[in-house]
């Protein structure tokens, strides 16, 4: 009997290394193409006002900033700073969000790594790791 055992946990190990690798074999040939959206990716964002768009790369670093020539009527420098800081933070928030889905179509939903973009929390990059661990300490355990 614990020959049979060990040929359906081998099965059971098999299936999910196949499943593994399966989604490994996807995510490695789409990866050219995953980098080349995301170097392309330009996400903007404009005032309320529309005095001042923001546009942000992947990594939300400001690529262009435009100021509509009204702002000169503008006579509150700390009012056009803030202004202009929350249209770039918009700008960076909407690219993180594109970034995430569009990374999101190449890893496994449960993807500690779509995760940490989203959270920036390390842990979410060993969570499967962890459960891992523990199912494996309490089978043996």
């Amino acid at each position: 009997m614990p020959y049979q055992a060990d040929r359906d946990a081998n099965r059971a190990l098999r299936a999910r290394f196949d499943e593994v690798y399966a989604q490994y074999q996807r995510l490695r040939s789409g990866l050219d193409e995953l980098q080349q959206r995301l170097i392309r990716t330009r996400v903007s964002a404009e005032s309320d006002d529309g005095l001042v768009r923001a546009t942000v790369g992947p990594r939300g670093q400001l690529i262009e900033l435009k100021l509509d020539p009204r702002i000169y009527r503008e006579t509150n420098a700390d009012a056009l700073a803030r202004k202009i800081t929350k249209t770039i933070q918009t700008a960076t928030e909407r690219s993180i969000e594109h970034v995430q889905r569009i990374v999101a179509e190449y890893l496994p939903p449960d993807s500690g790594a779509v995760d940490f973009l989203k959270d920036n929390n390390f842990g979410s990059l060993m969570r499967r790791h962890d459960a891992a661990l523990r199912e494996v300490a309490e089978r043996d355990g």
